[in-house]
């Protein structure tokens, strides 16, 4: 079974390029890693954490498409497969909307364990990035 996330958008007053080079390098990352994230480890194009009460997970960048998109893959020991694309838009001169996205392949019992907590995360993600990027 197919279940698709959607982070919020948020719009973060910066241009795209910015986002997405901040966004395209997981050593970034640390900054706007919500509170449920623990031992992150990460390289410019992979990171490993655990997410408290879920599970320890991997990302790899599988994908860019300059300004506009950061596709990425979900890697290790899950009992589903995911993708988590990251989408950025010019919405006017010197303002940039971004949402998160995620399909997974998951089970109807870890779907109804899985989609809150995976919700609370992207939903935190963007909202951090928001405060990050505008300070």
């Amino acid at each position: 079974m197919s279940k698709h996330i959607e982070s919020r958008k948020v719009n973060i007053s910066c241009k795209p390029e910015d986002v997405f080079n901040f966004l395209g390098n997981f050593d970034n990352f640390a900054d706007i890693l919500p509170e449920q994230v623990a031992n992150w480890q990460s390289t410019g194009d992979s990171c490993v954490f655990e997410v408290k009460g879920l599970a320890t997970l991997g990302l790899r960048i599988t994908g860019k498409t300059p300004f506009s998109l950061i596709s990425m893959k979900g890697e290790g020991k899950l009992p589903f497969g995911f993708t988590f694309d990251t989408v950025i838009r010019e919405s006017s001169p010197q303002q940039t909307e971004v949402q998160v996205l995620i399909n997974a392949d998951m089970n109807p019992y870890i779907a109804m364990m899985a989609e809150k907590p995976l919700q609370n995360f992207i939903d935190m993600l963007v909202v951090k990035l928001k405060e990050v990027m505008e300070k």
